[in-house]
């Protein structure tokens, strides 16, 4: 018997980054939307600054699993456990957007204040000072000319000392050449495994509910088409309350609009519990069925 099931190493943050945006680390469905605040998101950025620990990532090597896409993955790191740390670092590094809660992308900016070191999410007072370069992700950006933002700066600043407002730009700059630990899960392990350490791990970080382990059961599930099956119930659940979720869900997931549980629960119509036989039957299950797989 393996006593680990599990190895661990250190990476540069601008590697794991690189990572994900050319999908060596890719997001299954067993995680979740976007569900930090702005404020989350600022604080780890200060968190990195500061040189504070800011916690492991957990991902799976090499499983055979469904990603949100529909695609199955192969040969690639399936993040685990850190989803809302990625996505927090992809927002404020690399100034990419996010999806909420209520799947609408949204844009998150976090500007920064070299004169104080102090971190703060964008809103129009900051827009309105100088002192701030409102938006990080310039700063991280390839393009950006180091020596012409330190220049502009202290113009609008009335600074004189160069050397300072770059000195404290540049330790802002190395945030992606710090370190993030990352615990590589072996291969071999199962999903069902693989669902409950990420289980046991967000018990003491985002909370699951009973209905959250629910729908990463059903995420999982390839024989009923668990990944449109999941977004078919989230998106029911909306709807219940605001009929005009659909028009979101018409401009944000074109692709899940389009299959038959898309349009099942897109107006004029609604879903009773009833019909959902009918409404499954594309994918052979009945809502006995979809019980089940929780």
């Amino acid at each position: 018997m393996k006593t680990h099931k599990y190895s661990v190493n250190q990476h540069l943050i601008e590697i794991v980054l690189s990572w994900v945006k050319s999908g060596e680390i890719a997001i299954p469905e067993i995680q979740r939307p976007f569900v930090w605040d702005a404020a989350k998101v600022r604080d780890l950025m200060d968190s990195l600054y500061q040189g504070y620990p800011v916690g492991y990532l957990i991902a799976w090597k090499n499983p055979n699993v469904k990603l949100k896409d529909g695609s199955i993955s192969e040969g690639k790191k399936i993040l685990i456990d850190g989803q809302q740390r990625v996505a927090a670092l992809t927002a404020a590094i690399l100034g990419e957007y996010v999806i909420n809660k209520e799947y609408k992308k949204v844009k998150i900016r976090i500007s920064f204040n070299p004169l104080e070191e102090r971190f703060e999410v964008f809103n129009t007072a900051i827009a309105k000072d100088s002192a701030w370069i409102p938006d990080i992700s310039e700063v991280f950006s390839n393009d950006v000319n180091m020596f012409e933002l330190v220049q502009k700066y202290c113009a609008a600043n009335q600074f004189e000392d160069l050397n300072f407002i770059f000195n404290r730009l540049n330790n802002l700059k190395n945030i992606a050449a710090k370190q993030i630990g990352l615990i590589q899960l072996d291969s071999d392990l199962d999903i069902e495994t693989v669902t409950e350490i990420f289980i046991r791990i967000n018990s003491k970080g985002v909370p699951l509910s009973q209905a959250d382990f629910a729908m990463s059961k059903i995420a999982v599930n390839e024989r009923y088409g668990g990944a449109n099956l999941r977004k078919c119930i989230d998106y029911f659940c909306h709807l219940a309350i605001a009929p005009e979720f659909y028009s979101q869900i018409e401009d944000g997931d074109k692709e899940f609009a389009a299959t038959p549980l898309g349009l099942a629960i897109g107006p004029p119509r609604f879903i009773l519990l009833k019909s959902w036989s009918s409404v499954m039957e594309g994918h052979k299950s009945t809502a006995g069925s979809i019980i089940q797989v929780c």
